[in-house]
């Protein structure tokens, strides 16, 4: 039965008086988040980060009023040695010499997921995977939506559920995407949640995760501390989420296109979602209805309901949530149509994989705008994947030459741009009546933007002027 974990009583005093440092603060995430709100609970909090002043400024003035004390453009290792309770961002790195000082000093070593676990008092639903997170996500928040009862939506997802922590109650619902970096840290606190789903494993983040292996364990986590009254939802036609059928405590709820006769859990059956359990089957929502493109968001729409009847919805939420669903920014985003030819914004696309995703969602023929941040992931997969819709692709960022190479050995064309602007013109002028053109870079967005939204923003933008001349 989907259940809670501790409430906040006396979380005012656990914090009051206490040496915080928040290691990283970032724009509008955990790291404000956690910040204020350990300030607002009395702690005295020190918030440190290797950019500047200036870049900092806005998230810092955010913070005004609290007390907080800010050290920018690099780390004081006296804030680590001499504090209480760390709170990391995830992407830092475990082997930080300062995380390694702190945990010497015997200072508390947690994150901001961590600090929310800890506290939440509603049962959590947990979404892993190296692609689809967001998009099943906010799947979920569709249909509980419909569902009546409160619920919180959170995590690697964006800002911070600390400051609801004050109106929750047993009977909420909270629904957190984790990413292997907030599963490392939580791994350390042998937590998990109560309902845990896994989209995929495929090759991500080795840049950070030194081999697959190490990735797939920091992904396990989400399943690894789970008791045998909690359940897992892991997906049949990933080989990655299948191999974590032995990691599984509790309930396992299978999720696939063709589960084996007799497997129980959620399948398809002539276009509908449907539920095997107990010899009957009942149909949950007709996939003709889903907005969203692609074989991939019919396996998260899938993996979505799986969650959602987990957590007690019924069916009429689950269908007026996923036929409200409209999809995501920057996720096989509509952008525009000229001249016969449509463009989409796939900048979330971080991975090959999520590339190949995009580009099987279409029937035609597909120019694709690829590369970006290096996390040390191979291409030949995607290159061999994509033959059959793409014959030329536009290059840009620091994995041009990689993906270059790639695209040569599967007989792909390609030419390799300074910059989006550039890409985008080239795609224009091979576009033919039909086309797609599409931004699915299947890296991170590091070597030349902020962030995935700064590119997929920009991308639209530059589509915006170019197909108006």
């Amino acid at each position: 039965m989907f259940r809670g974990t501790t409430d906040m009583t006396s979380g005012g005093d656990r914090f009051t008086g206490r040496r915080v440092t928040v290691m990283g603060l970032g724009k509008f995430g955990g790291g404000l988040g956690a910040a204020r709100f350990l300030a607002e609970h009395g702690a005295r909090v020190t918030v440190t980060d290797t950019k500047t002043d200036h870049e900092m400024a806005e998230s810092a003035a955010m913070l005004g009023g609290l007390g907080i004390r800010f050290v920018f453009g690099g780390h004081d290792m006296n804030d680590f040695t001499s504090a209480d309770i760390v709170v990391v961002s995830p992407a830092v790195p475990r082997n930080s010499e300062y995380v390694h000082a702190a945990r010497a000093a015997r200072a508390e070593l947690t994150t901001e997921i961590g600090l929310f676990v800890t506290l939440c008092p509603a049962p959590v639903c947990g979404i892993t995977g190296s692609n689809g997170k967001t998009t099943t996500v906010s799947m979920i928040g569709a249909i509980l939506d419909h569902d009546g009862q409160p619920f919180h939506v959170g995590g690697n997802i964006g800002g911070s559920l600390l400051s609801s922590l004050t109106v929750m109650t047993p009977d909420d619902r909270v629904v957190l995407e984790l990413s292997s970096f907030q599963l490392e840290w939580l791994a350390d606190m042998a937590w998990s949640p109560h309902i845990a789903a896994v989209l995929n494993i495929t090759p991500n983040h080795l840049d950070r995760h030194r081999t697959f292996e190490e990735y797939r364990d920091a992904k396990s986590a989400i399943l690894r501390f789970q008791k045998p009254c909690d359940t897992a939802v892991l997906v049949r036609d990933d080989s990655g989420s299948r191999s974590l059928g032995e990691c599984v405590n509790g309930s396992l709820v299978w999720v696939g296109t063709n589960l084996d006769s007799g497997m129980e859990g959620l399948t398809l059956e002539r276009g509908w979602i449907v539920r095997r359990a107990a010899g009957e089957t009942m149909r949950i929502f007709d996939t003709g209805e889903l907005v969203l493109p692609g074989a991939h968001n019919v396996t998260n729409a899938m993996t979505a309901c799986a969650c959602c009847l987990s957590m007690g919805a019924d069916i009429a939420s689950i269908r007026s949530g996923m036929g409200s669903f409209r999809g995501l920014p920057h996720r096989l985003e509509f952008v525009a149509e000229n001249r016969g030819v449509k463009f989409f914004n796939d900048s979330k696309a971080t991975t090959p994989e999520s590339t190949v995703a995009a580009v099987n969602a279409f029937s035609g023929r597909v120019i694709p705008i690829l590369g970006g941040y290096d996390k040390g992931v191979p291409f030949s997969g995607m290159a061999q994947s994509i033959g059959h819709r793409v014959s030329w692709a536009a290059l840009i960022g620091q994995t041009a030459p990689a993906i270059e190479e790639a695209l040569a050995a599967a007989g792909i064309g390609f030419t390799r741009y300074d910059t989006l602007e550039d890409a985008v013109a080239g795609s224009i002028a091979r576009a033919q009546r039909g086309d797609v053109v599409m931004l699915s870079p299947g890296c991170a967005s590091y070597d030349m933007f902020t962030d995935y939204e700064d590119r997929g923003e920009r991308f639209k933008g530059i589509v915006k002027i170019q197909t108006q001349r």
